[in-house]
């Protein structure tokens, strides 16, 4: 008798910690997915960024190509902070 009560505790802080890592892993997952689309919504408003500045003729292209750059990095940044 002893043995199944045992036996039932050590299933059921199993499945506790179990359930405690795979919810962990959902969040990193969602992470993940925010970070990924910050990333993926920068790229696009470095790509406006470096065609408005081509069209307004306000800057050489190497002008332009550092101000996409600067965006991109700024994504970055912000998809770093929301991942860590």
């Amino acid at each position: 008798m002893r043995k199944h009560r045992t036996f039932g505790w050590v299933a059921m802080i199993f499945l506790l910690v179990a359930n405690g890592a795979a919810w962990a892993a959902t969040e990193r997952a969602e992470t993940r997915r925010s970070a990924r689309d910050v990333r993926q919504e920068t790229r696009q408003g470095a790509r406006e960024t470096k065609q408005d500045c081509r069209a307004a003729d306000a800057q050489s292209n190497p002008g332009c190509r550092q101000d996409k750059r600067q965006t991109k990095q700024e994504g970055r940044q912000k998809a770093r902070d929301i991942k860590y």
